[in-house]
């Protein structure tokens, strides 16, 4: 796979399965960005499970980041790949008999970079969701080059799925910048939930970047980023994150 993409400063996030925050936290880095003043793009190259509109099929993840950074480029740019069906790329490619076109990913991805000096990109999914017969997450996020932050959740069970995450990271021979981990209950009694991240750092010899607490003050549909989420993220310099 030879996207040609340009060499550009960002990060990608990518989670250790759906559902996890990879777009409230890539949308709150770029939202900490903006209102420092950095020039941030944000691109979510692909989605699914887009809803349908009189101007197209829109995905929620992608006006969710473009807000975060008052986007004037358009959703076309941000978001250039969208399906309707809640499945992966390979299977939408396959029940709708489109394939994924991965020029128009990488011509987006251009246009953004030329508009920005940092870039947030958010994967789909998991790192091994398939994106088309032979390319998938980790393939995409090896393509750009970028180093790679995984959200995971704090709850159960969240201990494998990361450290499966962190060794196909690493053996892909990507730069893991490190974890966040999303939706901590602050309260919790909970003993896997108190002690997920310190495993996970130990275990998987890697840098837990930020825990952000559960905030039931956001609301992604209202575009609203509760400030528990923005305090736990904000006193990081994003633009110096690297392996």
């Amino acid at each position: 796979m030879n996207l040609k993409f340009p060499k550009h400063k960002g990060v990608f996030i990518t989670g250790t399965d759906t559902g996890v925050g990879k777009t409230l936290i890539a949308g709150a880095i770029a939202k900490i960005l903006r209102q420092s003043g950095k020039n941030t793009g944000v691109f979510k190259p692909i989605a699914t499970g887009c809803k349908k509109t009189k101007n197209g099929l829109v995905s929620e993840d992608a006006e969710f980041l473009a807000h975060c950074i008052d986007n004037k480029l358009g959703l076309d740019v941000i978001n250039p790949v969208k399906f309707k069906i809640p499945a992966a790329p390979f299977a939408c490619e396959k029940a709708k008999n489109r394939k994924v076109d991965l020029g128009k990913i990488a011509a987006a991805y251009k246009q953004i970079c030329r508009k920005s000096d940092f870039v947030i990109v958010e994967g789909i999914g998991g790192i091994k969701v398939p994106i088309t017969k032979n390319i998938d997450v980790l393939a995409l996020a090896k393509a750009f080059k970028l180093p790679v932050i995984v959200a995971a959740k704090s709850k159960l069970g969240t201990i494998n799925h990361t450290l499966l995450t962190i060794d196909a990271i690493r053996c892909a021979g990507l730069s893991l910048a490190g974890i966040i981990i999303n939706g901590y209950d602050e309260k919790t009694k909970d003993v896997a939930e108190k002690t997920n991240a310190e495993i996970i750092k130990k275990l998987g010899t890697v840098k837990i970047i930020a825990i952000v607490p559960f905030d039931d003050k956001t609301n992604m549909k209202k575009f609203i980023i509760g400030k528990k989420v923005l305090k736990a993220l904000r006193n990081i310099d994003w633009l110096k994150i690297k392996k």
